[in-house]
């Protein structure tokens, strides 16, 4: 693993499986490595923007499975610190649970995709619609009424961890 790299896992969290079942990916969760003090980190949207160590990211997911990719191209020191600079605009922010395309609350994905396409022109992944996702099973409904009481923003513009993961940008790391 090297800084920048992206992180994918399933979640453990209440909403995990309303994101795997209207993305059809067994991921509903990212963030980014970055090393601090010598220690691999992942930053990420959880309940805030933050660094969470990776072992404990880890541990986090679904049987501690998880895969790592990396820009075809990788990342040069200067790209990598590109990222670091980026990073520091949305830490400490908090998660966004209905999924709105702004910087006031911030989603893992939007994270991820936002710190590449803001920190180096790059844009992993293909945005939607939420309209665009499988919005028919049990969890996406609940979890749907929960968030928007009936109001949805089918047309909201979204990025999910299953559209970043199937960039042709990316390469595997590590599964």
């Amino acid at each position: 693993m090297a800084d920048g790299d992206i992180i994918f896992q399933t979640s453990t969290s209440t909403q995990s499986e309303a994101v795997r079942q209207a993305t059809h990916s067994r991921f509903s969760h990212m963030g980014v490595i970055f090393t601090r003090g010598g220690d691999p980190y992942v930053f990420e949207a959880s309940a805030t923007v933050k660094y969470t160590p990776l072992r404990n990211w880890i541990a986090r997911g679904r049987g501690g499975d998880y895969v790592v990719k990396r820009l075809v191209t990788g990342l040069t020191a200067q790209q990598v610190e590109a990222l670091r600079v980026a990073a520091r605009s949305f830490e400490g922010r908090p998660y966004d649970s209905t999924f709105e395309w702004t910087d006031q609350r911030i989603y893992c994905s939007e994270l991820v995709w936002k710190l590449y396409e803001r920190a180096l022109g790059i844009r992993i992944g293909d945005l939607q619609h939420l309209r665009d996702f499988d919005l028919s099973g049990a969890a996406v409904r609940a979890k749907m009424l929960e968030r928007y009481e009936g109001d949805i923003p089918l047309d909201e513009l979204v990025i999910s961890p299953a559209a970043m993961f199937e960039s042709k940008a990316l390469k595997d790391v590590s599964r």
